[in-house]
């Protein structure tokens, strides 16, 4: 593997460095998939990949929360300022982006290390986070297209459930109700990212039936945290916008076109709300 490109073979890879993982066009991951379909388009995610998208805050709390969960991440920066306003914590903070670092002030390195011990209180989360590996980044080729694949589960551990592998994904959330996290998995397609990692384990001979668990863990105090598994007829819903997903990038790179929403005249018809909303202001 080279120091600059990503595996050019299939397999498992331990140390790939984020802008590598993240910055490959030559495989599809399952944010990519997520991208690929509406309500966005594949001129929006090729236009994703081409430009980046600057750290924000809230993805700054995110990561270094990952970091120290899970031992694995871009290193952590406390900055001893009670905010950004000034130009020297903005110098300081411009300086760590620009080491490949996460800047954070002291109350928020306060904030995610608070987080961090909090999750070990939930049993089946410290269970699962105690011994195993973070950031092991897989690819395979789909075998219906030739595709080539790429995921990163957060963390594999060394424990089984039920005698299936466990693939963990820590997100750091507004909120950790179960009930909530629902509508996020919907909101943002969980229901896809669960079976392109199992497919991915399964089509490299990993495992051959492997558990999807999202640790959920609320970014305010007290830092609850939830163990969540989706149902599988949602897993099902969402293998199948894979595969779409997956025949569309694969005809994009075949092409080198990459469609919007097309020159097309659309027909559109407004939510029935509001027609009757209106209803009674009409003459008949």
């Amino acid at each position: 593997m080279s120091d600059l490109l990503a595996p050019d073979q299939i397999g498992v890879f331990a140390d790939i460095p984020d802008y590598i993982y993240h910055g490959d066009k030559l495989s599809l991951s399952s944010s990519g998939a997520r991208a690929l379909l509406p309500p966005s388009t594949p001129a929006q995610f090729r236009y994703a990949q081409d430009n980046p998208r600057e750290s924000t805050k809230a993805f700054d709390l995110g990561h270094a929360a990952h970091t120290l969960v899970l031992g694995a991440g871009e290193e952590i920066v406390e900055v001893e300022a009670k905010d950004w306003k000034t130009k020297a914590a903005q110098a300081e903070r411009d300086a760590i982006y620009a080491e490949g670092k996460t800047p954070l002030l002291t109350k928020e390195v306060e904030q995610v290390r608070a987080m961090a011990r909090a999750i070990r209180r939930n049993r089946h989360a410290a269970a699962l986070l105690e011994s195993g590996t973070p950031e092991l980044s897989m690819y395979w080729d789909d075998p219906d297209t030739g595709a080539r694949l790429r995921c990163r589960p957060d963390w594999m551990p060394n424990l089984t459930v039920n005698g299936r592998t466990v693939i963990v994904d820590y997100k750091s959330s507004t909120s950790a109700n179960p009930d909530k996290f629902a509508k996020s998995a919907a909101d943002f397609g969980y229901a896809q990212q669960a079976p392109f990692y199992i497919d991915g384990l399964i089509e490299l001979g990993i495992a051959d039936d492997p558990i999807f668990l999202f640790v959920v863990q609320d970014k305010n105090p007290p830092y609850l945290v939830s163990v969540i598994e989706l149902h599988s007829d949602d897993i099902e819903v969402g293998r199948q916008l894979n595969r779409k997903a997956v025949d569309l990038f694969a005809a994009c790179m075949e092409t080198g076109l990459w469609p919007d929403y097309s020159d097309d005249v659309h027909l559109v018809s407004l939510p029935a709300w509001w027609r009757r909303q209106h209803e009674n202001q009409l003459p008949w």
